[in-house]
């Protein structure tokens, strides 16, 4: 038994010496960065403007590649079983990766997927067709009055940000809301634009590029976007309200913290970079900066924040 013990140590100990070699150089060959969903939703438009920039910061590529299913869940948990090297990367939202392990067994725990950062978040917005009789957001609160259960709200999913929201505003305007899940924002829109739904609890990214199509009536921003300069934001309607999907990039829970503060530094060049900042502002991403050092009082600030939303969900 003891040669084996001894062997064993070995093996550790130069796994252990192993990583931390990789730490000094990383990255020092391509990274596979995986998207947990579909092509051409926020979260893969978002990593491929960073694919833009990432090779003048690193000297080395990235590439994307997809992993759908479960509103991210499959992707995330299948994250454990890649190497804890930094060479496979992951895009992870919130409050999606704190909802879901909240609400029912999904194959991972929110601390499986702790970002290394947080780059932006996509506001909340409420979307409405261009001819919709919804001219206001009092227009719609005052109809969801009269009418308790009647307004249905589309979005990406149960148990998602757009559900968390629905449910949220259900709160805050004290009225009745039916919520109708879709396979993500695109088929959510298409749903507002071909008039099955009375409205999109979507992003802004969506009332970007439906564009005339559609009207915002508010979006959760705490000040005014410029590409939406006359739309209100629901703090300016009589609502504390700041949210929407906050998209990050992480790794394997075993990951060395030196590869994690080094990834950290990696997004947050890139979110230096004025030309990726112009990008994401002009599709409706607003840009934030939680490093690695942060990420601990981040999340448990988000975990307060859901948690009356997420004991509706449960009850749902």
């Amino acid at each position: 038994m003891k040669p084996f013990v001894k062997t064993t140590a070995l093996a550790t100990s130069l796994c252990v010496a192993a990583l931390a070699a990789a730490a000094q150089e990383y990255p020092s060959q391509p990274v596979d960065y995986i998207i947990p969903y579909n092509p051409g939703g926020e979260s893969d438009v978002t990593a491929r403007f960073q694919e833009q920039f990432w090779r003048d910061v690193t000297g080395e590529d990235v590439v994307i590649s997809y992993r759908p299913g479960a509103g991210g869940a499959t992707a995330w948990a299948s994250l454990g079983g890649f190497d804890p090297d930094g060479y496979t990367i992951m895009n992870v939202n919130f409050p999606h990766a704190i909802l879901q392990p909240s609400i029912r067994d999904v194959g991972y725990q929110t601390e499986d997927v702790i970002p290394a950062y947080i780059f932006h978040y996509t506001p909340d917005a409420i979307v409405v067709r261009a001819d919709s009789p919804y001219q206001t957001l009092q227009d719609l609160i005052d109809f969801a009055n009269e009418n308790p259960g009647a307004l249905t709200f589309g979005g990406s999913g149960t148990n998602s940000a757009n559900h968390l929201a629905a449910v949220r505003f259900g709160q805050m305007a004290d009225v009745q809301v039916t919520y109708v899940p879709f396979g993500g924002s695109a088929p959510a829109m298409a749903a507002v634009l071909g008039g099955q739904i009375g409205a999109g609890m979507t992003y802004t990214t969506q009332g970007v590029r439906a564009g005339e199509q559609v009207r915002v009536l508010a979006i959760a921003t705490e000040e005014r976007l410029d590409i939406f300069p006359d739309v209100p934001t629901f703090t300016e309607l009589g609502f504390d309200y700041v949210a929407g999907a906050y998209r990050g990039v992480t790794v394997p829970r075993d990951t060395p913290d030196a590869v994690r503060q080094q990834l950290s530094d990696i997004i947050a060049e890139i979110n230096d970079i004025p030309e990726f900042g112009a990008q994401m502002e002009e599709n409706g991403y607003v840009l934030v900066d939680v490093p690695h050092s942060e990420m601990a009082d981040w999340i448990a600030a988000r975990q307060a924040d859901y948690a009356p939303g997420i004991e509706i969900l449960r009850g749902n």
